[in-house]
């Protein structure tokens, strides 16, 4: 599947970039003189290959003399936040990304559906920046996982986001196809972490090549420090405490069919305990 690295700001800022350059007859290289941006890199932005920094934008406004490139790039920043945009220079470059989230399903495995009713329990959210975030979250998906040379991704998944209802039934059963799909991938290696006791439940993070993204409820951060180590032994006790690979898929199955059924995993385990019980014994 050839995918080409780009998202829909890098896209239109690239257009508008070409646009003007046009329209002030300039070639690349004119421009290039011009904005001391290198004329390769320049290209790249005018086909969206790269996302647009504050830099770029300042030197493009300067250029042209206008202040339209600072002002969509200021637009953009609402729709994902700025510490994981830091992050995507790292992992849009990462040979291997081990990722680990607890208690739903990591972004990069998330259907549409999903990721939507997840966005939506952010607090202060409107639909045009759930829309954003979700534009943005689908992309990323298809540049890291869905491109030519992807990187090698080992997923461990929280047994208690299979459980979770996100949605509706027929979501999550939707939502744990796509994992059972993903997890087929030659590049992909998904298993998951059983519900015990471990060291990593208060908080997902992501390891690529020499850095770290890092998230919890209170705050959100990349790592190229001694975290990194750190965090790389407490995906190495993930790894050791999870179910082998055969075993997680077969458990994704059986309870991707529960959900398919229009019943949540947790209402049928207990109705079947419900139904192990004893029963009185009836009077003579």
């Amino acid at each position: 599947m050839v995918v080409r690295r780009t998202t829909a700001v890098a896209d239109y800022f690239g257009a508008q970039v070409r646009k003007n350059r046009i329209k002030a007859k300039l070639n690349i290289l004119a421009l290039s003189r011009i904005t001391g941006i290198d004329d390769a890199h320049l290209g790249r932005i005018e086909r969206g290959q790269r996302n647009p920094t504050p830099d770029i934008a300042r030197r493009l406004d300067e250029a042209f003399d206008t202040t339209d490139f600072t002002e969509l790039y200021e637009a953009s920043r609402s729709w994902v936040p700025a510490a994981f945009r830091r992050w995507s220079e790292y992992e849009d470059q990462a040979t291997r990304l081990l990722v680990w989230s607890p208690g739903v399903v990591d972004g990069l495995l998330q259907t549409s559906d999903y990721a939507r009713a997840i966005l939506l329990t952010a607090s202060g959210v409107n639909d045009e920046i759930v829309t954003g975030r979700l534009t943005a979250r689908m992309e990323r998906q298809q540049r890291i996982v869905y491109r030519n040379d992807p990187p090698h991704i080992w997923f461990v998944v929280d047994l208690l986001a299979l459980y979770r209802e996100v949605g509706s039934p027929a979501l999550m059963a939707a939502q744990l196809r796509q994992l059972i799909k993903v997890g087929e991938l030659p590049h992909v290696t998904m298993t998951v972490m059983p519900a015990v006791a471990h060291n990593s439940n208060e908080s997902g993070f992501i390891i690529g090549d020499g850095a770290a993204y890092a998230e919890s409820v209170a705050s959100r951060g990349v790592h190229t420090d001694d975290t990194v180590p750190a965090l790389l032994s407490r995906f190495g006790s993930l790894q050791g405490e999870s179910y082998r690979v055969a075993e997680s898929a077969a458990i994704i199955g059986q309870l991707e069919e529960t959900w398919a059924s229009g019943v949540s995993p947790l209402t049928a385990a207990a109705t079947a305990a419900s139904a192990l019980k004893p029963q009185p014994r009836q009077a003579p």
